[in-house]
């Protein structure tokens, strides 16, 4: 049987069901919105981030290198694909658009600070980590901000093209050593990949940081 309540319809135990009331809770269980594909997706991004941060641990291993490319690339391959089957299938969900996010923030930055530390990214090119890190941080500021405001702040292709170029280059500098014996001049591509992702990175946050000022000047608060 069906009641309605608020609007939205709830299956009840009824002998014509075929199913107790101990049974209920479990088919509440399965259509939770936690564990649609494309949060499940996420979820294996985030877990993807330490079991990187372990491979990345022995750079001089090519196996263990190798090893953290591969593990990278799947989680980068679901940064696309949670969002797509979430709009196919309509399995947009609160907890997906918080969690997508931070689980991007987090692997990106974690793979910056061990490439940091092994010596991948040196020099100057190490500016253009940080400004990369920073970015992510400002955005991040200005959406917690934003969203006490109830202002959405929407993607840009420029963000979108920024996001693919510092994946790949994060995905060359990962290969490191390791890639250089199979392709070379792979850690030199992840250099110029990574100054150009860098460079767009500017460009992107400071789109956000005006559109951010112009809400907390015009906030009558």
């Amino acid at each position: 049987m069906r009641d309605e309540i608020g609007g939205s319809e709830r299956l009840t135990p009824t002998a014509a069901h075929g199913f107790t009331p101990a049974m209920n809770p479990v088919l509440t269980r399965r259509r939770s919105p936690a564990w649609t594909l494309a949060n499940c997706l996420t979820y294996g991004r985030l877990v993807a981030v330490p079991v990187v941060v372990a491979l990345l641990y022995w750079p001089t291993e090519p196996s263990a290198r190798f090893g953290a490319l591969a593990v990278y690339i799947l989680a980068a391959i679901t940064d696309y694909l949670d969002g797509y089957v979430a709009r196919t299938y309509d399995q947009s969900s609160a907890l997906g658009r918080m969690l997508d996010p931070i689980a991007d923030k987090l692997l990106v930055a974690a793979c910056l600070l061990m490439l940091a530390a092994d010596n991948t990214i040196v020099g100057w090119t190490l500016w253009a980590a940080i400004v990369i890190l920073c970015r992510e941080i400002l955005v991040s500021g200005l959406r917690e901000y934003l969203a006490e405001l109830k202002v959405g702040v929407p993607v840009s292709k420029v963000a979108k093209w920024k996001t693919t170029v510092q994946l790949i280059a994060i995905g060359f500098l990962v290969a490191g050593p390791a890639g250089e014996t199979i392709l070379p001049g792979t850690i030199q591509t992840g250099t110029v990949l990574l100054w150009i992702a860098a460079a767009l990175t500017l460009y992107t946050g400071w789109d956000y940081l005006r559109a951010g000022i112009k809400h907390v000047i015009d906030d009558p608060r």
